[in-house]
């Protein structure tokens, strides 16, 4: 039977270079599970494959849209069933890679519709967050659905708008709506989350960040701040240093905010992926990847 073998993980851990490898060893094609890197115009922030290894093996769902388009979970559930499809036309194996838990968990069992809800519901979070700021949202957020402030985008306020609305209007966390009634999927799913030793992974994450800098981090979000406003530059390390430019904090706060910030997201990450059923945990090494295949029956 066709299989889908995800690797997902916090991010700066090494999933890209690690699926590349699994990929090249199956003579398989990678579908891209990160809700930023498929974004065009953006790079170094989101640690977009380079040239070299996305010309190594296909990836889908990189470079596959622009910050304009408003994509949802739903949108990339849609994308990566027909990415799937179109790869086990010729191959047994897909491998899927990312660190977005709820686009992995959205392609593994699929989302529930969510009720419509009432516009003056949005309107009115929208006034207290123009009013109060995003520490507001946070705050909210944390009181009214503590499931999403623990595994959701809160740097994001976009998404915790919609998480609280949902919650205003239905009296429902919105993961709720990502848990109730799974879809099957007419191939198999192997899902496998890389971890390492916390101080290992902060260090690296620290590490990628001052690569970042001196790979052009700054000039590239300069470029990209007329469009802060839009949902796909709601993303850490665009979001501090736009702050900046905005002469709301120095350089280096910008700097160590980023770091800060990408540390609790991995942290949040991980907590999203020890939620998964059936999944797998490994450092990233190919050896234990495939250790793991050995025992779903994998021709390795």
């Amino acid at each position: 039977m066709k299989t889908c073998i995800i690797i997902a993980g916090p991010t700066a851990i090494g999933k890209t270079a690690l699926a590349i490898k699994v990929a090249r060893h199956f003579n398989t094609q990678i579908i891209s599970a990160d809700s930023r890197q498929c974004y065009k115009e953006l790079n170094i922030a989101v640690a977009k494959p380079s040239a070299e290894e996305l010309a190594s093996v296909q990836h889908y769902f990189i470079n596959s849209h622009h910050i304009q388009d408003n994509l949802s979970a739903i949108d990339f559930e849609e994308y990566a069933l027909q990415a799937a499809d179109t790869i086990f036309q010729k191959n047994d194996i897909a491998i899927m890679a990312g660190g977005t838990g709820l686009y992995i968990r959205a392609f593994m069992n699929g989302l529930d519709e969510i009720p419509p809800i009432d516009e003056s519901v949005k309107l009115n979070i929208i006034k207290n967050y123009k009013e109060q700021g995003i520490e507001w949202l946070q705050q909210e957020i944390k009181i009214a659905d503590p499931a999403f402030f623990a595994s959701g985008e809160i740097q994001n306020p976009h998404r915790i708008i919609r998480a609280l609305e949902v919650m205003a209007a239905t009296g429902k966390s919105i993961t709720t709506f990502q848990l109730q009634q799974k879809k099957t999927r007419p191939f198999n799913i192997i899902p496998i989350c890389l971890q390492i030793p916390r101080a290992e992974m902060y260090e690296r994450i620290n590490n990628r960040v001052d690569e970042m800098l001196r790979c052009g981090l700054v000039d590239e979000a300069k470029s990209l701040w007329p469009y802060k406003s839009l949902n796909a530059l709601q993303t850490v390390g665009y979001r501090e240093l736009f702050d900046y430019f905005e002469n709301k904090i120095s350089l280096s706060e910008a700097i160590e905010l980023i770091k800060q910030n990408t540390r609790h997201y991995a942290k949040r990450q991980l907590t999203w992926f020890k939620k998964v059923e059936g999944m797998h945990f490994c450092t990233p090494s190919i050896n234990e990847i495939l250790s793991i295949l050995k025992g779903r029956d994998i021709k390795i």
